[in-house]
């Protein structure tokens, strides 16, 4: 593959001098293509070699895996004695996190019934047969001894490959319970700590949950659904508490019984290439300590990273916006960061953050957990999500095609093909998507300028190298995702559901999200979810819930227009307790609109394009508005003096 790459570059570099000056912008950045490029190529090649390294392996040693368990084993026999963990006062080395999982293992796999051994050891060099044979004896374990283990609980047994559901804090446990759990061949659900009730039931049940772990200062707040959670059948643990209510364990007890050896490797081996153990992998972490706080605090950060040498740290946008609207304070100009990574920081946010808290670098990525997509802006260049280089493309292969908001459909040609966008306006009039009459200064410019391109719809194709693992839950909620006959007949591609741009150097720019689903405090927020919990209240009977944008806030806010159900008038107490008790604090609606119908589309769709656009704005609008008002707990009368505070930062929503 890299051979292949390069004697294009080296026709490139001959061409150099022949090239028009316009075409050097696109060029400029050609060695940090070239070199991110080879990075990913080396990454992929690693990748592979570890897992035929662990195909090769003895299934019963410590090598026998590819997954996140293994990295974590190999890093704790080549620095033992190393700070993996600070959480509080407290400090964890890689050996010390090695153990804990070890135990977490155990005990989850005492729970399956596991009769593969407790010594973790095992000599020899078992290939392909030899490890069929553990699987199937664990099978056999997981159908059977499991009931022996567990019988009386009502729960069926934990079999091999089941997924077990963590709603656990940022706490070190929720590490040693994720590690063991990848040692023990289960898979891990990471469940919201806000859900409760019916979104709660929803998630478990979607993702096959067979286990649900807990944190013991969640008991009385799901006290309510405990009856529901054992009619699921599920196993239910706390971690660590002297008063539990019946049929729930103590699963800290249970995993300090258990020895701290390594568990055989072949456990956690993946299935194949596509397993999404894999992707852990490819982070190619190396020893770094971390530091975890149960609680984010923007008044403490930097004091935070001064006082633990932070070097590195993840964002998502809201982070960095809450940071540049504290006070100053000395300790944000003494630490030792230097670099930032995470997604959603917008160019505004950034270009402060940077002046206040720099010099620093900034990597900004995007991407989705379901996704076959990701990119990165690896030139740190100001505002943008990544690059579409040839180059990079040609490795991990996306597009932008168009897209009509209106419908909520991509735009296909008379063929019945997708249509690519056009990249943004080159100096000189060449590319397209861009309109020359907006440039204001000399034409064609003497230095290359970013014009912006035609927001279009990124997809990716999906293939063996770059799979659609779809959603937990039925195979029909992975239809909406996927775009089929795109640009050949046949081929399938990857919806993102997110609107990009791209400039005329190549410079990705995200620009907005499509769909019923929007995105507000760092969550993705489903419009008909959050519609369908309204929906319960007998006095309402038609609820439109979309996202609206508000001034110096990350996001879209949700905003729900409600019609009420004849002879029934608004209860607002009503509705702030209802929304309150089903739906998690992100999803709740900061805005209400009181209307006497709900506007439909020709097809009897839901305006959400057009109401979006009108805004919360009470001089704008005459229907009745509402705010949600987070000191008072209350949704309150939307007035003039209220919408003037929200502008100017004094309401918080």
């Amino acid at each position: 593959m890299a051979s292949l790459l390069l004697l294009p570059l080296l026709l490139l570099l001959l061409l150099l001098p022949l090239l028009p000056l316009r075409l050097w912008s696109q060029l400029r950045w050609l060695a940090a293509d070239l070199a991110f490029t080879m990075r990913a190529l080396r990454c992929k090649r690693a990748l592979r070699a570890r897992a035929l390294a662990a195909a090769a392996a003895d299934p019963e040693g410590p090598e026998g895996g590819c997954s996140l368990a293994w990295r974590l084993a190999q890093l704790a026999r080549q620095r033992p004695a190393h700070t993996f963990l600070i959480h509080g006062a407290q400090r964890f080395s890689y050996a010390e996190a090695e153990r804990h999982s070890n135990r977490a293992a155990r005990a989850f796999l005492r729970a399956r019934g596991w009769d593969g051994g407790l010594g973790g050891g095992g000599t020899g060099g078992a290939r392909e047969g030899e490890r069929a044979a553990h699987c199937a004896r664990d099978q056999a374990a997981g159908s059977g001894a499991a009931r022996a283990v567990r019988e009386g609980d009502g729960a069926a047994p934990l079999a091999p490959g089941a997924t077990v559901a963590l709603l656990l804090p940022a706490c070190p446990e929720f590490l040693w319970l994720w590690f063991g759990l990848a040692k023990a061949g289960l898979r891990t659900a990471f469940v919201p700590t806000a859900l409760r009730r019916g979104p709660l039931q929803h998630c478990l049940r979607s993702c096959g949950a067979r286990a649900l772990v807990l944190a013991p200062e969640f008991l009385e707040s799901l006290e309510p659904d405990l009856p529901a959670l054992r009619g699921m059948g599920l196993h239910l643990w706390a971690v660590g508490s002297d008063t539990r209510p019946a049929g729930i364990s103590d699963f800290l007890a249970e995993a300090s019984a258990e020895v701290d050896g390594p568990v055989p490797g072949y456990l956690s081996a993946p299935q194949n290439m596509t397993d999404t153990c894999l992707y852990i992998f490819t982070s190619g972490t190396t020893g770094a300590t971390v530091v975890l706080k149960s609680r984010f605090s923007a008044g403490q950060f930097w004091e935070d990273c001064q006082k633990h040498s932070v070097t590195v740290f993840q964002y998502i946008g809201e982070l960095c916006r809450y940071l540049v609207n504290q006070p100053p304070n000395k300790a944000e100009r003494g630490h030792k960061v230097r670099l930032v990574v995470g997604s959603g920081l917008r160019p505004d946010t950034w270009e402060r953050f940077v002046r206040r808290f720099g010099p620093l670098q900034v990597l900004e990525t995007y991407g989705l957990t379901e996704g076959n997509v990701a990119t990165f802006n690896y030139t740190g260049q100001q505002g943008a999500v990544g690059r579409a280089s040839w180059l990079y493309k040609h490795v991990f292969p996306f597009s932008l095609i168009r897209y009509d908001v209106a419908t909520g459909e991509p735009v296909r040609d008379t063929q019945g093909h997708c249509v690519a966008t056009s990249p943004g306006l080159c100096p000189g009039g060449v590319g397209g998507g861009g309109v020359r009459g907006e440039w204001r200064g000399r034409w064609p410019p003497l230095t290359p300028v970013a014009l912006p391109g035609e927001p279009g719809l990124l997809v990716a194709p999906v293939s063996q190298q770059s799979p659609f693992l779809g959603y937990a839950g039925g195979p029909e909620l992975a239809q909406g995702k996927l775009l089929k006959h795109v640009f050949r007949p046949g081929d399938v591609f990857f919806n993102t559901g997110d609107l990009l741009v791209c400039d005329n150097q190549g410079f990705l720019r995200f620009h907005d999200r499509t769909g019923d689903t929007f995105r507000w405090k760092g969550e993705n927020v489903a419009t008909t979810e959050v519609a369908e919990a309204l929906e319960a209240l007998d006095f309402l009977q038609e609820v439109n819930v979309y996202g609206v944008t508000v001034p110096g806030h990350e996001g879209r806010a949700g905003m729900a227009a409600l019609a009420l159900r004849p002879p029934h008038s608004l209860d607002l107490v009503q509705l702030y307790a209802h929304v309150s008790e089903n739906l998690p604090p992100y999803a709740r609606p900061r805005f209400l609109r009181l209307q006497e119908s709900l506007a439909t589309t020709e097809t009897f769709k839901q305006q959400k394009v057009r109401m979006a656009k009108e805004g919360f704005d009470p001089s704008a609008l005459s229907d009745p508005l509402y705010i949600l008002d987070q000191a008072r707990g209350a949704y309150l009368p939307l007035t003039p003096a209220r919408y003037s505070a929200l502008l100017a930062g004094d309401l918080r929503i």
